[in-house]
């Protein structure tokens, strides 16, 4: 077997599963779970239909680059959310959910054999945010890397300060992962970031895999700024050794579809290409069909936005009486500090036991913070501890009472165990 499978750490829901294995959850109060990020509004109707209308294309083979159409469609949305012009045959190819394309481009891009200037074997370096998607972690280890966790920073809105990694972390690094609007914080890369990042990058060589899932789930005004987006406004119109990763799952509510793009490099994206063909990583025909009516529409991606504004509108507010908490840039999570009564040793809150009696008297799931980071490798203390601790990540998928009542229980818990 693959000796590199021992290093990959339990999936967070595993380790939730585990935290729950001795509890009761009151049966007084019906379930409701935060806890995963599974979109749960309704699919459009047009995405049902298209799929409907597609079905024999499952007696064809597709293509791994894709239809020809899907791949206009893809660059048609690009040119109308971010004013960017792309040539639909090298700077776009279609995937199959951003999840399986960032792990699949980690094992593309990471060359464990390469050496320095003395010809000695030199370690490979994927830096990622911290908290972040444990697939970056586990596409790290399994191309053979080692992975280096940046942590956010909260006085930056939680925002990672670059700065803290070490210049000879930098020049081992051959990927990095950037994840904005972020998992779980909703932070939103600023420009000032991008060009730090783009700086960093033509310095010491490695490629930017920029993951942007939530990226039209916002709550300002302005939408959110992405890697492609933030290139063009740099002058870096070639897009070197930049790829962005987007998806239906979260502005289409179609996770099952298992449907998305990359888009960037060409020269990057050529490989990429040749990898997956090996791989097996054709989009089915029939998805692709429906791919093609979720980008061409945008009135749904209006309406499914909505519904997260007012939902968050009626929520925030609740927990904010009791918690730590804000309404984020983007995505659909609240990143919340939990109360400091019983604090753990590093002054925190204890996310773990939050999670765990809230579920025994309230019977509602949450994600705890801890889960979703890891302890960092920085030079000073503060980049030393789990960034995630003391927090829970809250996933507010469901419709807007379920929401709403999860927020009041949550609001009863902590007056009567924190107060």
């Amino acid at each position: 077997m693959n000796s590199l499978l021992s290093r990959l750490q339990p999936y967070p829901f595993e380790r939730l599963k585990q935290l729950f294995s001795t509890v009761t959850p009151n049966p007084a109060y019906a379930p409701i779970s935060l806890g995963i990020g599974e979109p749960r509004h309704a699919t459009p109707q047009l995405v049902l239909d298209a799929l409907a209308k597609a079905t024999a294309q499952l007696a064809a083979y597709p293509a791994t680059a894709g239809l020809p159409a899907l791949r206009e469609a893809c660059v048609n949305w690009m040119q109308r959310r971010y004013g960017l012009k792309l040539d639909a045959a090298t700077q776009v190819l279609p995937v199959n959910g951003s999840r399986e394309a960032l792990f699949a481009f980690a094992q593309t891009v990471i060359d464990p054999t390469q050496t320095d200037a003395s010809g000695n074997r030199q370690e490979a370096v994927v830096v990622c945010p911290n908290p972040f998607y444990q697939i970056y972690e586990g596409a790290a280890l399994l191309a053979g890397a080692q992975a280096y966790y940046a942590p956010s920073d909260p006085a930056r809105n939680f925002n990672v300060n670059w700065d803290s990694v070490p210049a000879e972390v930098w020049a081992k690094t051959q990927l990095l992962f950037v994840c904005s609007p972020g998992n779980p914080t909703g932070a939103v890369m600023p420009l000032s970031d991008w060009e730090k990042l783009f700086a960093l990058s033509d310095k010491y060589g490695f490629v930017i895999a920029s993951d942007e899932c939530y990226s039209e789930i916002y709550f300002r005004e302005e939408a959110p700024l992405a890697g492609l987006e933030a290139a063009a406004k740099l002058g870096r119109t070639n897009f070197k050794n930049l790829v962005a990763f987007t998806s239906l799952s979260k502005r289409s509510n179609v996770p099952g579809m298992r449907s998305g793009f990359v888009a960037g490099d060409a020269d990057i994206l050529k490989q990429f290409l040749l990898y997956r063909t090996y791989h097996g990583s054709a989009m089915s025909g029939m998805v692709q069909a429906a791919s093609i009516a979720a980008w061409d529409d945008e009135a749904h991606v209006v309406a499914n936005r909505e519904q997260y504004r007012q939902k968050f509108a009626a929520v925030t507010p609740l927990l904010e009486a009791v918690m730590d908490v804000r309404l984020p840039d983007a995505g659909f999570y609240l990143w919340a500090a939990v109360p400091k009564q019983n604090a753990t040793s590093s002054g925190v809150g204890d996310d773990v036991a939050f999670a765990r009696d809230l579920l025994a008297q309230y019977n509602v799931t949450v994600l705890p913070g801890s889960y979703l980071a890891r302890e960092g490798q920085g030079l000073d203390e503060a980049n030393q501890a789990n960034p995630g601790a003391g927090r829970i990540r809250m996933a507010l998928v469901a419709e807007t009472a379920e929401c709403v009542e999860a927020a009041q229980r949550i609001v009863a818990f902590i007056q009567n165990n924190h107060s």
